[in-house]
């Protein structure tokens, strides 16, 4: 460290040189080492392919001792140790200790650690917190912490690591040191949380900037033709690499094989598969044997390809965060990137559902990270602005020419008077309130929390309901782009009004905005929301009942509605109720309505299923599970709708064989089901055919008995699945 202070600053910059083979910095790399290299705590946020490992990498080789870096995965730890040993003579100045080594691997590690070979050790948080590390670590002279992906502190960040908030009691644990911490995606309110839960709240900030002006953005809508949109576009980008995101890794398989049927070269990579196969994929891509990975978020982190051309996102990510770190590994060359989102409101309805069963607090974060993320899909804004606005930093052109926003303009309307109405309703309400709650305000909607703080009694409720949701919500977010409102850092989502917002209250000017985009839903909506079931309404038996209603309306001499309204018709077109107690279940009916009135309905639904030999689709559910237990009833419905099983069980957060159970216990219990659409796309037909074979002729349905005398060429998820296949159509 002394020599170091006596070298002159082009010393660096000669080091850089010696070490790495660069003539100069990038950016704030220079100040940043030299912030590193005098002790102090230093904050690092920098976009991906802005050179942040370089930032750790170059004081670890120039200070005494061993820099400790901390990362979230065994892949890019791998890789960065690799990066770093193709730079130096000896194997020994970087290694890692992870779950992947074994015991003579980490006693050669540590070995090479104490003799002073070792620069860079690259530490999981979980290996960092155990015991023997603890007492290892304190023995060693240690230059400085690192910690890389910093985002991962934060629940507001995009890849949580509830293991990353113990870093700082284990490091005072350890022996304190200078700390750096790491990110290339941080809003100002995860930057906070980074800083406060690292005890660094004084660090030197080095933040770089956002805009990666090579990088065209698009969101298209998600339509039933996604798959012929995404094989067009790369054949009309042959040659070119590129990777596609998915949220599952049932999709990302399946489409991995679509691309191949058609003549694409991919291959898929997710955390679910073995991991020599998951390398291998890697390698292959990088080597560019293939030119498409398709891949669930697992992929990327710490990938140095350059020419990734584009980044397609067959689903939309669950955070703006999510969004800009994986656009971000396209183009970081600085030449030709494309990223492209297909979006569609159902996708968010369903990460929504997703989050039902977690702690509230992480239910409240995700909707409001799920919420920007709509936000982003459907502004008509430039979105590099709206992108860059939510990292907390200001882009001062209008139109940036390389968004699909800004390459096709839309229509500016005058908002003056709409501003005005939202400042004056923040400020009515003290500004103690998020988005969502200002626009059910202006919207007149008589939520359980303005009903309690008697909000409804305000002249200014209601008062909106003429301009609608989406004219609201994007005045709301143009205006904060613009300067007028911003959210709270500490309460994440709370609206506060600028000192630009009060003066537009004394004196507004004119406040041009543009309205949001149309997405438009697909072409066979669910209907599930409006009546109950998961299958699109029989317009046939939904016309006969409301020709019955009419009937009786007269009889009876009351109007149509207050004998059963449209959505409870829809339902009943639905789900076929064929006795009362089923129709009891039916929204809007309850067990009064059904006695009185449910006599000629169900006789009537019962003819026609009949007639019509019509297999109902809530055959049994009702009224042998939905009072039982929710999960089951939720199973029952998404294999109604055909939801890949594997699906099933990862939006629920059950492992496969947990879900087996469930289902056969739903089976054993009486209801049918039919699983025939995932058995035929996960098995060989004739080990379908054998199996069934085998249980129509056994005398038990005992597992053990028939995974002996089948034999180990059939799987026992294999002879599960076809077991529930035999019992559902032949007992139930």
């Amino acid at each position: 460290m002394d020599e170091m202070e006596k070298q002159d600053k082009q010393d660096i910059t000669a080091l850089l040189k010696y070490h790495f083979g660069f003539d100069k910095f990038k950016g704030n790399q220079k100040a940043i080492i030299e912030n590193v290299l005098v002790g102090n705590d230093t904050f690092v946020l920098m976009p991906t392919g802005g050179g942040k490992s370089l930032c750790y990498q170059l004081p670890a080789l120039i200070l005494e001792g061993t820099a400790i870096i901390i990362s979230p995965l065994i892949a890019l730890m791998k890789n960065q140790v690799d990066a770093m040993r193709s730079f130096s003579e000896k194997d020994g100045v970087a290694h890692f200790i992870n779950s992947s080594l074994n015991r003579a691997a980490i006693d050669q590690v540590k070995q090479d650690i104490l003799t002073g070979h070792t620069k860079l050790l690259y530490v999981a948080p979980e290996s960092l917190t155990k015991e023997e590390n603890i007492e290892f670590l304190r023995q060693v002279q240690i230059s400085f912490y690192a910690v890389d992906e910093a985002h991962c502190i934060s629940e507001w960040g995009h890849d949580f690591r509830p293991e990353y908030r113990r870093i700082r009691p284990i490091i005072n644990e350890i022996g304190k040191r200078p700390l750096i911490a790491l990110t290339a995606t941080a809003t100002p309110k995860v930057q906070h949380d980074i800083q406060k839960n690292l005890g660094m709240m004084e660090a030197a900030v080095f933040k770089s900037s956002f805009n990666r002006s090579n990088l065209y953005y698009e969101v298209r809508p998600k339509g039933n033709d996604i798959h012929r949109d995404i094989i067009k576009y790369i054949k009309a980008n042959e040659s070119k690499s590129g990777i596609i995101y998915c949220l599952s890794r049932k999709k990302v398989e399946e489409f991995a094989d679509i691309l191949c049927a058609n003549g694409i070269k991919a291959l898929p990579y997710h955390a679910g598969m073995d991991s020599q196969i998951r390398s291998d994929n890697q390698d292959a891509f990088l080597m560019e044997e293939v030119d498409v990975i398709v891949a669930t978020i697992a992929f990327g982190m710490g990938i140095d390809k350059p020419d990734v051309r584009y980044v397609i996102h067959y689903d939309i990510p669950k955070s703006l965060e999510g969004y800009y770190q994986e656009t971000g590994r396209s183009g970081r060359d600085g030449g030709e990137g494309q990223c492209i989102a297909f979006y569609s409101s159902k996708d968010l309805h369903r990460l929504e559902k997703f989050l039902q069963g977690k702690p509230v607090v992480e239910q409240e974060i995700g909707k409001q990270l799920l919420l920007e993320t709509a936000a982003y899909a459907e502004t008509a804004v430039c979105r590099r602005k709206v992108l860059l606005h939510y990292f907390g930093e200001e882009y001062g052109e209008d139109n940036c020419g390389n968004c699909d926003n800004c390459l096709n303009p839309k229509h500016l309307i005058e908002a003056k008077e709409l501003l005005s109405t939202i400042l004056e309703t923040i400020d009515t309400l003290k500004e103690k309130y998020k988005t969502e709650y200002i626009v059910n305000f202006l919207m007149g909607v008589e939520t359980a929390d303005i009903l309690s703080y008697k909000h409804n009694e305000f002249e200014l409720f209601g008062s909106g309901q003429d301009d609608g949701e989406k004219i609201w919500n994007a005045v709301i977010r143009q205006a904060q782009i613009a300067g007028f409102l911003a959210k709270d850092i500490e309460n994440y989502g709370l609206l506060k009004i600028m000192p630009k917002g009060r003066s537009f209250m004394k004196n507004p000017v004119s406040f041009k905005i543009v309205k949001d985009n149309e997405f438009e839903e697909d072409e066979n909506p669910d209907t599930s929301t409006r009546s109950g079931g998961s299958f699109a309404v029989d317009p046939a038996l939904f016309s006969i009942m409301k020709d019955l209603r009419k009937k009786l309306s007269k009889q009876l001499k009351v109007p149509p509605f207050v004998i059963f309204q449209d959505p409870s018709l829809e339902a009943m077109a639905t789900n076929y109720p064929i006795r009362i107690e089923e129709l009891q279940n039916i929204p809007g009916v309850g067990a009064g309505k059904a006695k009185r009135y449910g006599s000629e309905f169900v006789a009537i639904i019962k003819k026609y299923v009949e007639e019509n030999e019509i297999e109902r689709p809530e055959d049994l559910r009702v009224r042998t599970v939905a009072n039982k237990s929710r999960l089951k009833v939720w199973i029952v419905q998404s294999i109604d709708r055909k939801v890949a099983l594997d699906d099933i069980a990862v939006s629920k957060g059950l492992d496969f064989n947990e879900l087996l159970n469930e289902i056969e216990t739903i089976v054993y219990s009486g209801t049918r089901i039919n699983i025939d659409y995932f058995i035929n796309e996960a098995m060989d037909e004739d080990h379908v055919q054998d199996i069934y074979d085998y249980f129509k002729e056994s005398e038990t349905d005992d597992l053990e008995t028939a995974i002996n005398e089948l034999g180990s060429d059939y799987t026992e998820d294999e002879i599960r699945l076809i077991r529930v296949k035999f019992l559902s159509e032949m007992a139930n």
